[in-house]
């Protein structure tokens, strides 16, 4: 089992379950941050030592909560 992490998704219907998705890093002065291709979906922001190497991954869930719409992805 790999890596997984939760993505911020703005509207429905732009991932779903088992979608294969390339993520970007992006950099902050003390953190990174990961946004799946082309700018589907954004992480929170990790800590340099928690940086993550791969860049390729899959969709295990997407959900709808009162914050909007969240997507699980699982990496390596």
């Amino acid at each position: 089992m790999g890596r997984q992490m939760v993505f911020k998704m703005e509207r429905p219907g732009l991932l779903k379950e088992g979608d294969k998705v390339t993520v970007t890093e992006g950099e902050l002065p003390s953190n990174v941050y990961y946004t799946i291709d082309p700018s589907l979906a954004m992480s929170a922001n990790f800590p340099f030592r928690e940086r993550m190497a791969e860049r390729e991954g899959v969709v295990l869930k997407v959900e709808e909560n009162e914050r909007g719409y969240y997507v699980t992805a699982e990496f390596g």
